[in-house]
């Protein structure tokens, strides 16, 4: 299989993390919360005085680190300037997006598509968005195990670690985002189905 031009790569990266910020925004919009280091900002932005994605980008740059070790200087890299992405397109969607209303079963499922649609096209370009997605990359390495199993795995650990701080309904709506994020994750990046090359 031919590999992705640079170009590509910068177009995708573009695209996928414009994708994963509006999936985020719409939980946001809607005080839902989600899995990951993702779900750990949301949740730390109601109860400390920095923004989401001041937050988000601090809580993945451990995994960063762990993504040059293990796949190399360009996957690591990538990943950065996507968590960067995601981090300032959140923080700043606000300034050309105003939800008033949206129903928090709509939010949930399409906040949970579209996030799972931005990070396959990410993964498809040698990047991630860091965190415990390079974890479940890992994993998948090794392992053979899908991502999709291994984030919902994770995800739901973090979201009965939430049941203290969010409403139960707001929670059920989280829990059937998450639930979507990882079915587009578990059905369309598949081990032994895609050849992806990381350095």
């Amino acid at each position: 299989m031919a590999k992705h031009t640079r170009r590509e790569d910068w177009i995708a990266i573009l695209t996928g993390t414009l994708i994963v910020a509006q999936g985020i925004f719409f939980l946001q919009a809607s005080s839902l919360l989600t899995g990951g280091t993702t779900g750990l900002a949301l949740l730390a932005s109601k109860l400390v005085p920095w923004s989401f994605g001041t937050i988000y980008f601090i809580a993945n740059c451990p995994f960063y680190l762990l993504a040059w070790k293990r796949f190399g200087r360009n996957f690591a890299i990538n990943s950065a300037i996507s968590g960067a992405l995601v981090s300032f397109f959140v923080d700043h969607l606000h300034l050309v997006l105003n939800i008033e209303n949206m129903s928090p079963i709509y939010a949930a499922v399409a906040g949970g598509l579209l996030m799972g649609l931005g990070m396959l096209v990410l993964f498809r370009h040698r990047s991630s968005l860091g965190g415990f997605n390079v974890l479940c990359l890992f994993i998948q390495d090794k392992l053979g195990i899908s991502v999709g199993k291994t984030q919902l795995a994770i995800d739901f650990t973090i979201l009965v670690t939430s049941f203290f701080f969010v409403t139960p309904t707001a929670l059920f709506y989280s829990i059937l985002g998450v639930i979507v994020l990882n079915l587009v994750l578990g059905m369309n990046h598949k081990p032994h189905r895609y050849i992806v090359k990381y350095h």
